[in-house]
């Protein structure tokens, strides 16, 4: 089915007040880091059910988990390699701990990142975060927890929109 459709029937259920979302057929895979897992599950959890407000059943996305940021990118490249999954999306929180180390990892896991998409054509979508300060009381946990469901959401749509957009691409031979 052309990608394409997804977004014009949308279109039209949202004109014609519909809440329904068109089916979509697509599988993505969720990675998410174990370290600050209460906060990371919270972007995983909002994507999930920002998938589902758009067509993808629970089925259709399957979720796995690595011990930090720093693994993302080889089980990323693993799952795009096994053609199983359209689309692959990254949870994490890399913290700076007051040394050199986590701009290391940030850079590594965003590179990695980009690599595997660029290798594989498979988009790898990030809701890895990277905040310069953190401190693990109240109040920035709170607003983590948070800001991650608010960056779950934004994550689920841009791999959606970016499905959308390479589904409506002709390759040549392919009409």
């Amino acid at each position: 089915m052309n990608q394409s459709f997804h977004s014009h029937a949308a279109a039209a259920n949202a004109e014609l007040g519909r809440t329904s979302a068109v089916p979509r057929n697509e599988r993505v895979a969720i990675l998410c880091a174990n370290w600050h897992r209460d906060i990371v599950h919270q972007a995983r959890d909002a994507a999930v059910a920002e998938f589902a407000r758009s067509g993808l059943s629970p089925s259709q996305v399957v979720h796995y988990e690595v011990p930090g940021a720093f693994e993302i990118p080889l089980l990323a490249k693993k799952l795009a390699r096994s053609g199983r999954y359209d689309a692959i999306v990254a949870c994490a929180l890399v913290v700076n701990g007051g040394i050199y180390r986590h701009e290391f990892v940030t850079s590594a896991v965003i590179d990695g990142m980009m690599r595997v998409q660029l290798d594989t054509e498979v988009p790898v979508l990030s809701a890895v975060l990277t905040p310069r300060d953190f401190h693990e009381h109240e109040d920035h946990l709170r607003f983590y927890r948070e800001h991650f469901v608010k960056k779950g959401v934004e994550v689920a749509q841009a791999c959606l929109a970016t499905l959308d957009n390479l589904g409506a691409l002709v390759e040549p031979g392919r009409e």
